[in-house]
C-alpha cells in the first residue's frame, strides 16, 4: 500500500533545507500495512518523448512536477510471491513505475515503465491520436547492495523507444530495514572517474590518425527566437549557433565537423510550462533542442539542457544523438536577461558541445515581448577591465611625471635668493 502523499512533506522538507537537493527533487515513499517504509526515492526526472502531431512527428519536453504523488498501486509486495512496486503519478493519466527485484546480496530497479497518456494537451499538444495510454519499458542499471542506499548525481539516460528518462542526484532504496535510508550507499558507475586510457602500442609505420576537421565555417548569422502560448512569451532569444560534432565515419576514422544553424532553414519550435521552457530548432535532417529550468530558491534561470539529434551519411551510425539535462550556463534573475557578445562554448557531451554567439536570451517572465534588465556574462565583464585597467595605468603615470616635474621644479627655485 503507498503511504500517503502528505507524509512525504515533512522529509521532504527536512532534505531541502539542509541543501542536498535540487529544488525540483521529489521524495516518495512506499509503506506497508503496518505503515513501516520498504521503498524511499528522490529525484529530479525528465522526459523527452517523440510523438505524432497534426504538423507531423515533434519532440516535447517536461519534468516530473512537484505534485507527483505515490499511487495506491505501488506496494511493499509479499515474501516468495511479488516484488516491491513504486508507482509514480502525475497530470492526466502519466505514471513512472520502478519494479525492484533482489538477490541475496543486492536489489535493483529489474524494470522501468512509462505510460502517457496522448490526449493531455498540457504535454502533448495536437497530438494526432487520442490514445489513452501508450506504455514503454526498459531495464535498467540502477541497483545497490542490500542495507545500502542507491546514490546518483549524475544523469542517467535510460532510452525507451521514443522516450528517454534522464534521471538526475537520484537516492533510492527498497527493502529497507529502517524507516530512513541507510547511511552507507552504493555509488552509480557515472559518479566514478573515468579510467586512464592503458597505453596502446602502435607500429611507427602506421600512427594511429587523428580526427580529421574540414575547414571552418565563419561566424555564424544571429536570429532571434520567440516562444509563445496563449499565456504570452515565455522565451526571447538573440544568438547565432555552432555546432561542434565528431563522429566515427564507415572507413573507422574519426572526423570532426563544425557547421553553422542558418536560421532561413530552420523552423522554430517551442513550449512554455511553470517549470521548464523549451526552444526546438529542426532543420532538414536534425533538431536541436534548448531547455531552460527555473530555481524557485534563487529566482535564477538557466540553460539546463541541450538535445540534438541529427544524421550524417557517411557515418558508421548514421543517427548522431547526443543530451545533457545538468547544465548550468546563461543563468540570469527571472525578468531580467541575459547577455554575452563574446562567443561561449557550452559542452554537451565528450563528441559535442555548441559555440554560442552575441546571446541575449529572456526566460520564463517576459514583459512586452522585450528583452528585460541586461546582466552581463563574466567574459564581457574581464573584457571590460582589461581597457580600464590600462586607462588606469596610463592616469597613473601621467600623474607620477606631473608629480615628479612639480617637485624638480620646487627644488630649482630653491637654489636662488631674491635681491
Amino acid at each position: 500500500m503507498a503511504g500517503p502523499s502528505g507524509a512525504r512533506t515533512p522529509q521532504r522538507l527536512l532534505v531541502l533545507l539542509l541543501g542536498l537537493i535540487h529544488v525540483a527533487s521529489s521524495i516518495f515513499v512506499v509503506k506497508n500495512e503496518t505503515e513501516t517504509s520498504c521503498i524511499m526515492a528522490n529525484f529530479s526526472a525528465a522526459f523527452f518523448v517523440n510523438y505524432s502531431s497534426e504538423s507531423g512527428i515533434v519532440n516535447t519536453t517536461f519534468e516530473l512536477p512537484q505534485n507527483a504523488m505515490v499511487l495506491n498501486s505501488s506496494s511493499c509486495g509479499k515474501e516468495n510471491a511479488s516484488n516491491p512496486i513504486l508507482v509514480i503519478g502525475f497530470g492526466k493519466g502519466h505514471t513512472l513505475t520502478m519494479n525492484f527485484t533482489r538477490t541475496p546480496k543486492s536489489y535493483q530497479v529489474q524494470l522501468l515503465r512509462f505510460t502517457f497518456n496522448l490526449s493531455d494537451e498540457a504535454f502533448f499538444h495536437n497530438a494526432s491520436t487520442s490514445s489513452e495510454e501508450v506504455s514503454v519499458e526498459s531495464k535498467t542499471d540502477i541497483q545497490a547492495d542490500i542495507d545500502k542506499k542507491y546514490r546518483c548525481i549524475s544523469s542517467n539516460q535510460i532510452t525507451m523507444n521514443n522516450v528517454t528518462v534522464t534521471f538526475s542526484d537520484v537516492t533510492i532504496q527498497a527493502y529497507l530495514s529502517n524507516n530512513s535510508f541507510s547511511k552507507e550507499e552504493t555509488r552509480c558507475s557515472q559518479d566514478m572517474p573515468s579510467p586512464a586510457p592503458a597505453p596502446t602500442s602502435h607500429p611507427t609505420s602506421a600512427p594511429v590518425p587523428a580526427p580529421t576537421t574540414p575547414p571552418t565555417p565563419g561566424t555564424p548569422p544571429v536570429a532571434k527566437y520567440n516562444v509563445s502560448d496563449r499565456n504570452g512569451t515565455c522565451l526571447l532569444a538573440s544568438m547565432g549557433l555552432q555546432l561542434n560534432i565528431t563522429y566515427e565515419k564507415k572507413d573507422n576514422t574519426s572526423v570532426r565537423r563544425i557547421f553553422n544553424i542558418n536560421p532561413d532553414n530552420t523552423t522554430v519550435n517551442g513550449s512554455c510550462s511553470p517549470q521548464v521552457t523549451t526552444l526546438e530548432l529542426k532543420t532538414e535532417n536534425s533538431t536541436l533542442v534548448f531547455r531552460f529550468g527555473m530555481n524557485a530558491t534563487t529566482s535564477k534561470f538557466f540553460l539546463k539542457g541541450i538535445h540534438l539529434n541529427t544524421a550524417f551519411s557517411d557515418a558508421k551510425q548514421p543517427t548522431f544523438e547526443a543530451f545533457n539535462d545538468s547544465l548550468k550556463e546563461l543563468q540570469a534573475t527571472v525578468g531580467n536577461s541575459y547577455k554575452c557578445n563574446a562567443e561561449e562554448n557550452v559542452q554537451v557531451t565528450d563528441s559535442f558541445s555548441v559555440n554560442i554567439f552575441r546571446v541575449r536570451v529572456q526566460a520564463f517572465k517576459v514583459e512586452g515581448d522585450k528583452f528585460g534588465s541586461v546582466e552581463e556574462c563574466l567574459l564581457d565583464e574581464n573584457n571590460m577591465l582589461i581597457p580600464i585597467a590600462v586607462g588606469g595605468a596610463l592616469a597613473g603615470l601621467v600623474l607620477i611625471v606631473l608629480i615628479a616635474y612639480l617637485i624638480g621644479r620646487k627644488r630649482s627655485h630653491a637654489g636662488y635668493q631674491t635681491i
